[in-house]
């Protein structure tokens, strides 16, 4: 399902993989208890600056800081857009 929005100059959107919800030895980890994933997939990519071109593609792998960005729900999902800066790392 291709989505209706597109990032601009150096954002992208990325969606965050599902918190972890129990531990490898199989504790269940209430809501409240649960660390914010800083690992994601990049959904939609702006089109960069005159000074900077964009990196990451559609369908990347990356990795954020756990603050990074701003958080907004789209078609009933949660995501996040950050600028290209704050991506850390691609995997």
């Amino acid at each position: 399902m291709a989505l209706n929005i597109k990032p601009l100059s150096d954002r992208v959107l990325i969606e965050p993989v599902a918190a972890e919800t129990k531990t490898a030895s199989g504790i269940f980890i209430p809501d409240t208890a649960k660390e914010k994933p800083q690992k994601g997939t990049v959904m939609a990519v702006g089109n960069g600056t005159k000074d900077h071109t964009m990196t990451v593609k559609i369908g990347d792998s990356v990795l954020y800081g756990k603050y990074a960005g701003t958080e907004l729900k789209l078609e009933g999902k949660d995501y996040l857009i950050m600028r290209e800066d704050d991506i850390l790392a691609i995997i």
